[in-house]
């Protein structure tokens, strides 16, 4: 049997002794070894006073209550109990204007109608089921003093808000906060991992991965409250607690031999 010779071109000669040249080198400089790391997790927390509020209130009018036969035609009730909401509103405005807060702080949302039904007493059987409407406008407040609280609670109050959700307090810079967590996380973690290597006798090298495990978390803190008339004798208190903040961070150190 004939032995043929099979001839390579020059180009893919040249080619294949290159690589056979460049692969021990490229495995003479392995990665980080997983068994010759230190993983340490970390998790941070914080308590931070808040700096400014939010208040939510809302007004409503409503039409005078119908048969449900003849509820088509309250065009005009409709129109009267929209400009009382406009009306009031505008006092409302106005009062919060002239107890300090700026016209930019204060948003009036979109007007919002539904019908109520009204059952018909179950004592009458030949009454009928009444329906009215509602006519609703949300106001928020935006409070950059929380000294200012009391009197804007006052002037909602004696403005007459149908409802108060609440005071949620907050922090003007978020940011900075969470940044101040995750650092925090950040350093307790270079802590565990020194004090690990102290105790096991070994040497940090470079860090060689960080993640977060818990992004930081902001939770503004809300109280609740109800609208209660100006003249109320007892003086209400207002206390504004703190504001938990938390991060999480996932860090490996390369381990020197």
């Amino acid at each position: 049997m004939m032995r043929k010779d099979i001839r390579l071109p020059g180009m893919a000669t040249a080619l294949l002794g290159a690589l056979l040249v460049v692969t021990p080198q490229a495995q003479a400089k392995p990665g980080p070894n997983a068994s010759h790391a230190l993983h340490v997790q970390a998790q941070s927390s914080l308590n931070v006073a808040p700096n400014m509020a939010r208040l939510n209130a809302r007004l409503w009018e409503r039409t005078p209550a119908v048969a449900r036969s003849k509820a088509g035609n309250d065009a005009q009730a409709l129109a009267d109990a929209r400009q009382r909401l406009e009306s009031r509103t505008g006092t409302l405005i106005r009062a919060l204007e002239e107890a300090g807060v700026k016209s930019s702080d204060i948003k009036a949302g979109s007007l919002s109608v539904h019908p109520e039904i009204i059952v018909r007493s179950q004592e009458d059987d030949n009454a009928e089921d009444q329906v009215r409407t509602q006519v609703t406008r949300p106001v928020s407040v935006t409070i950059n003093d929380l000294e200012r609280l009391p009197s804007i609670l006052d002037a909602l109050t004696a403005a007459g808000v149908d409802a108060l959700e609440g005071v949620e307090y907050g922090l003007k810079d978020r940011d900075a906060a969470t940044d101040k967590a995750l650092s925090k996380a950040l350093e307790r973690a270079t802590h565990k991992a020194r004090l690990m290597a102290d105790t096991l006798q070994i040497k940090l090298g470079d860090v060689i991965n960080v993640e977060e495990t818990q992004s930081p978390t902001y939770t503004p803190r809300t109280m609740m409250m109800r609208a209660e008339s100006a003249d109320a004798k007892a003086a209400p208190e207002y206390r504004a607690g703190e504001i938990p903040i938390e991060a999480g961070v996932n860090v490996t150190w390369e381990i020197e031999d």
